[in-house]
């Protein structure tokens, strides 16, 4: 994690541009700083190997409202956050053209901790922030596309990494009221020790009914405890997170059972349907900065817990008692990276050599489907052991031939190892798998305060360890084909970022990506399975002006197109389309502060209409929606912020998917359906935000 490394060590390096200035040390949240960090990003010229990479400030982190923990993730350009399901559960994400169910083929990391959970009880690469304390994270570096050699797993579409701050300037105690039962308290101090290292904790507890018929009443407990120390060149941190909540389940339902007056938009079919998650994690890490370069270590260790009861088809298998199932697992996983930088000269010329290690092995005892009723469980349909275990190792090197020629060249080398001990007797069994990722980037420029990119690269997924040696279809019993351990990508990129005006930073990337088989999700199973390969083009533009001392404007567009390679379905309903494939994605906001003690922030977000179906007869319509922040500071230690989400109340779909279900007195067979889980109405909520 060389590259990233740096950016975080040296974060005022970024800043060189009449864009920002950053203070000495992050302002507490709540609190109004001395001096203010006036970017929402860090994009400017010379800051980055790729016009759609970048990091996302602490100032807009704290600045933008978030409805849901994990939506810090659309401060990602071209990245949407929605939910299909019970406030606990992992949400949906959408970027470059993947409903990327949650998570698979975008990698996040929290300070070194991988979020994506492989061979999941619920999907592969499942990726749950809902332990995410908002106001502790201090950046966010994003990279799209398989282009940087540190990125392996899930990573084809992109990824995160997310930064934690090390110290408060003071602590924050903040109390958080807002409609349908909303609540929240949060907190957070930290302490300087007289012999050097500073202590950091958090305590957060929050509740939410939200608008449903039958309140989700999600409860959430989170605890962070962080040590940081610095000695000379080193620096280290330690990171203990505890997390549990409990709620019940929202999920989509069909669009004829509202029409019809059966239930009310906020009903639900199966009012039984919870869940019930916990999860806590230790990790540490090392950057020791040396002559020539740098060393990074990093361990890390989580133990995890899932239950979770769906019932997506109602009465379509079993008339009588219901199509209810659940998903659980325990998980214990573990794992390290450690990378090594040399800085050098190659000819006379400028180089950085960086080699890096990566492991991570999953142990989960067990994990498995279930058929339950009324929100217990009845038989098992299949339960496993696993181990799943995976080692990357990746060199890069980057070179400046000409003042105005860079070069990024880097390959990976994974392995996969899989064993697993199924119920099933025939879908037990060991796979190994390895994949070489060669990756080059060149970096033309500066000339006129614009540079251009032009990138091509490898990456790939892993499929979960089941489907690798499965032979047996769990619930039909039906023979399959054991599924390819990694699947290969293939990406290209061409991009320029530019500043032209005073205060603005333009990037434009127009991309392709190819994947080798496609995972996408089915109603009746209540999984995501793998399909055909596919192919995805698009054009993204962001833009971020600062127009005044106090406005700032960001604008963030993106198109894509996603098609399978050959006809995929079943007659009628062949067809190439990607199902979930969203092809506009807009994101709009405007910024702003030192009003004397008013603040604001405005964001609105678009994600267009998609296909539902492969022959794109059935399709979704577009989801249009507004929030907004209004801040006071009250007096030095006390601000006052009011959150205002779905500004404009549309009757919008947080997602849709078209499959077959069946209600009670229904045709055996079951109707085809668009079904969909609404975006919660307008909402307010008031917080309360003392600094100590």
């Amino acid at each position: 994690m060389a590259r990233a490394g740096r950016q975080m060590l040296l974060p005022a390096a970024l800043c060189w541009t009449a864009l920002c200035t950053q203070a000495a040390e992050p302002p507490a949240p709540g609190e109004a700083p001395d001096v203010a960090v006036k970017a929402n990003y860090l994009n400017a010229v010379g800051s980055n190997d790729a016009a759609s990479e970048g990091t996302v400030t602490h100032a807009l982190l704290q600045r933008r409202p978030t409805l849901r923990p994990a939506e810090v993730l659309e401060f990602v350009p071209g990245v949407i956050v929605s939910q299909h399901s019970g406030g606990g559960k992992a949400n949906q994400y959408y970027l470059r053209g993947f409903n990327l169910d949650h998570g698979t083929d975008f990698a996040t990391w929290v300070d070194g901790m991988p979020a994506n959970m492989p061979s999941h009880a619920h999907g592969q690469g499942y990726t749950d922030l809902n332990w995410l304390i908002p106001e502790l994270i201090d950046r966010i570096h994003y990279r799209k596309g398989p282009y940087a050699a540190e990125d392996g797993d899930f990573a084809s579409a992109g990824s995160a990494r997310l930064k934690l701050v090390d110290r408060l300037p003071r602590g924050l105690a903040s109390v958080t009221l807002g409609s349908y039962d909303h609540a929240r308290v949060l907190v957070a101090n930290s302490v300087d020790r007289p012999q050097g290292g500073t202590w950091l904790y958090a305590v957060e507890a929050s509740h939410h009914h939200g608008p449903w018929e039958q309140g989700e009443g999600l409860k959430r407990f989170n605890g962070v405890l962080r040590y940081t120390q610095a000695e000379g060149d080193t620096r280290q941190s330690w990171t203990a997170m505890a997390y549990r909540a409990r709620w019940r389940a929202t999920d989509q339902v069909p669009q004829r059972a509202v029409a019809s007056g059966r239930i009310g938009r906020f009903g639900a079919i199966d009012p039984t349907d919870h869940g019930d998650t916990e999860r806590l994690s230790l990790s540490w890490n090392r950057l020791t900065v040396v002559n020539d370069g740098e060393w990074q270590l990093g361990a890390w260790a989580l133990a995890s817990r899932l239950t979770l009861f769906s019932n997506f088809t109602y009465h379509l298998d079993n008339p009588d008692t219901g199509d209810q199932f659940e998903q659980a697992e325990a998980r214990q996983a573990m794992g390290l990276q450690a990378s090594r930088l040399w800085r050098t000269t190659l000819a006379g010329r400028e180089t950085e050599h960086t080699v890096g290690l990566q492991l991570r092995h999953d142990h989960l005892s067990p994990v498995g489907l279930y058929t339950a009723t009324g929100g217990r469980r009845v038989d098992v349909t299949q339960e496993s052991q696993v181990n799943d275990t995976l080692l990357g190792l990746y060199a890069q090197n980057s070179t400046r031939w000409l003042p105005w020629l860079r070069s990024i060249a880097g390959v990976r080398h994974d392995q996969v190892s899989a064993r697993v001990r199924s119920s099933i007797a025939d879908n037990s069994g060991s796979r190994q798998a390895h994949l070489v990722s060669p990756k080059l980037s060149l970096v033309f420029g500066p000339w006129s305060r614009t540079e251009f990119f032009a990138h091509a690269g490898q990456g790939y997924h892993r499929n979960d360890a089941r489907g690798m040696t499965a032979r047996v279809a769990a619930r039909s019993g039906e023979a399959v084909d054991a599924a390819v351990p990694l699947v290969r990508t293939r990406g290209a990129e061409l991009g320029l970022r530019g500043e032209w005006l005073p205060g603005l930073q333009t990037s434009v990337s127009v991309w392709r990506l190819d994947l080798a088989s496609e995972l996408v999700f089915v109603g009746d199973a209540g999984e995501t399975e793998a399909s055909g390969a596919s192919r995805r083009h698009g054009i993204e533009l962001n833009n971020h002006w600062q127009v005044r001392s106090w406005l700032l404007l960001d604008a963030d567009l993106a198109f894509s197109q996603a098609r399978f390679r050959a006809l995929q379905g079943e007659a009628p309903n062949v067809g190439r389309h990607v199902p979930g494939a969203v092809r506009t994605v807009a994101a709009l906001g405007a910024s702003l502060t030192d009003l004397g003690p008013w603040s604001a922030q405005f964001q609105l977000r678009y994600f267009g209409p998609r296909p539902l179906i492969e022959d794109n007869s059935v399709r979704s319509k577009g989801t249009t929606l507004a929030y907004l922040r209004v801040g006071h500071q009250l007096t030095r230690d006390v601000r006052l912020a009011l959150d205002v989400f779905n500004l404009f109340n549309r009757r919008a779909s947080d997602i849709d998917y078209f499959y077959t279900s069946r209600l009670a007195g229904e045709p055996a067979e079951g109707i085809a359906d668009i079904h969909s889980h609404p975006a919660e109405p307008r909402s307010f909520r008031l917080t309360v935000a003392m600094s100590f």
